[in-house]
């Protein structure tokens, strides 16, 4: 799993342009990661990767960044072959992080935003291995559907302060938050996306469009893919005669009056 996070200092001029940036954010850890994977000083292969956006930290402050799943190989197309990673993390973190850094922010400048100028030289890209992946993609998966905080997370709400808990990411520990509920609110709205934005996205030969070369894939490691029987529609039965009816035809209603 590569995790990517933007710096502090970068956090306002995002949070302002929420949707042009988080697609820009995409793009950039996109083709980062492909040029690394083809390249054969690292690996010489097309690589796949599962993308999820996070705003949040654990203390729900605005914390833009991205986790990417890779799996630690890639497809060389020329040669039909599948290439597996040679240590045991997928590429070199402080590598990863410079490239990031100058594609977004080359990235911001041809987008017409004004860059701030303390941005920081040294960014954060986390790269580490997880085994098989299922439990990064269950880690994943559960914040994609709880939202940024679980009702289970908030441990009381009176007289207009709600108090939270979260696990500490240094220490491990269990700790507190108290807050107004205004500036709870206020909290949690800044996590919410712009209409229609997908926040889960696929790349490579895990992409939708790559069909060709999943099916490539596919005879390289000699996987054996199943066929999905289609679940069978709603019988209609006759009121008459109880008898299963024929669809033929769908005819729309009638028109409208006026």
């Amino acid at each position: 799993m590569v995790t990517f996070t933007l710096p502090h200092e970068l956090k306002s001029l995002v949070y302002h342009n929420q949707k042009s940036a988080y697609n820009l954010l995409f793009t950039c850890v996109a083709t980062t990661l492909k040029t690394f994977g083809l390249n054969p000083k690292h690996l010489g292969a097309e690589i796949g990767m599962t993308m999820v956006l996070h705003t949040n930290s654990r203390r729900l402050n605005y914390h833009p960044h991205i986790h990417a799943v890779v799996p630690g190989g890639g497809v060389d197309k020329r040669l039909r072959l599948w290439k597996r990673v040679k240590t045991d993390y997928l590429f070199n973190h402080k590598a990863l992080a410079m490239v990031f850094r100058a594609r977004f922010l080359a990235g911001l400048r041809e987008a017409g935003l004004a860059v701030p100028k303390n941005i920081p030289r040294i960014w954060v890209v986390d790269c580490m291995e997880a085994g098989k992946g299922m439990p990064v993609l269950k880690y994943l998966s559960r914040y994609l559907y709880r939202g940024v905080i679980s009702e289970n997370s908030i441990v009381s709400n009176a007289n207009g302060i709600v108090t939270f808990r979260y696990t500490d990411s240094d220490s491990g520990k269990t700790k507190y938050r108290k807050l107004k509920g205004e500036d709870f609110l206020q909290l949690v709205m800044q996590h919410v996306l712009p209409s229609g934005f997908r926040r889960v996205r696929d790349y490579g030969f895990l992409h939708g469009n790559a069909k060709r070369l999943r099916s490539l894939l596919q005879l390289i490691l000699r996987v054996k893919t199943w066929v999905v029987k289609r679940r069978p529609r709603p019988v209609f039965m006759c009121s008459c005669c109880k008898s299963a009816m024929v669809i033929w035809a769908f005819r729309r209603g009638g028109a409208r009056p006026g």
